[in-house]
């Protein structure tokens, strides 16, 4: 597996992170590739949804949190500096094949950094029964892209401010509000792994050498006994491309999809 890495560190939106994914996927079709990144606060909703019906529009205008539709299906998420994203491209058209695979990766990395993590319903990851990632996956051309977050310090009040679930998905859930149902992993790593992610960068360093090699154990990480990953690294032309390819995630009428159908129907 490679990881991807950008040729600079300026902060970007989180539309360029999606446009990457499908460069990545378009540019290293032959390529298991991985990213870590993280934004400022944003919703995150998929393919198939009504924006007013998942997003509380008014508190996220207010508190100026940024509204995204990705090309995935699956539910709404939130996003922040607390909140570490995972983009995962693999070879070849089978996305569910892709999504297994990934969410086995994960789920067994946070097992060795001791959690009791799981693949959960149909597209999260849990750990004693709480949601700590929600994911989803989609195909580009010839390759799977699987996309999503794990929560390591998210503002949770942001959160169950700012996305609106319906009460039928909550119940689902047997739940009655997001902030039930959602935990943050540096308040479980502090138990399990005392001292190992001071904070989320480290927790990326250690997926990244788990996702290289499934046999490295936390401990030889910490050893520093970890093979150094492949990386890719882009070019100045690549983050261009990315950039002018991230536009279209700003249309006005990829963001409002159905929900400017229905309009046009009145």
């Amino acid at each position: 597996m490679t990881q991807i890495l950008f040729p600079t560190r300026t902060d970007r939106p989180l539309v360029f992170y999606l446009a990457a994914e499908e460069y990545v996927a378009r540019e290293l079709p032959c390529q298991e590739s991985v990213f870590f990144w993280n934004v400022a606060p944003t919703v995150i909703f998929g393919r198939n949804q009504i924006m007013s019906a998942e997003v509380n529009l008014d508190w996220c205008s207010d508190n100026g949190v940024n509204i995204v539709r990705r090309k995935s299906g699956g539910g709404c998420v939130y996003a922040d500096r607390g909140n570490l994203m995972v983009s995962y491209i693999s070879p070849g058209p089978d996305a569910m094949q892709a999504f297994t695979r990934y969410l086995g990766m994960m789920s067994g990395a946070l097992c060795e950094a001791g959690l009791a993590a799981e693949a959960s319903g149909r597209n999260d990851i849990s750990v004693d029964g709480m949601k700590v990632s929600g994911n989803a996956f989609y195909t580009v051309g010839g390759a799977s892209i699987v996309h999503g977050t794990l929560m390591y310090d998210v503002d949770i009040d942001a959160m169950s401010r700012a996305i609106t679930p319906s009460p039928r998905k909550l119940h689902r859930k047997g739940v009655e509000s997001v902030r039930q149902r959602v935990c943050n992993l540096r308040w479980k790593l502090e138990d399990s792994s005392p001292g190992m992610f001071p904070d989320i960068s480290s927790l990326a360093s250690w997926l990244a050498a788990r996702f290289f090699d499934e046999s490295i154990s936390l401990m030889d990480w910490h050893s520093g006994s970890v093979p150094e990953m492949p990386v890719c690294l882009l070019s100045e032309e690549d983050e261009a491309a990315v950039s002018e390819l991230s536009e279209k995630y700003l249309d006005p009428g990829f963001i409002l999809g159905k929900e400017r159908q229905n309009e046009n129907l009145l």
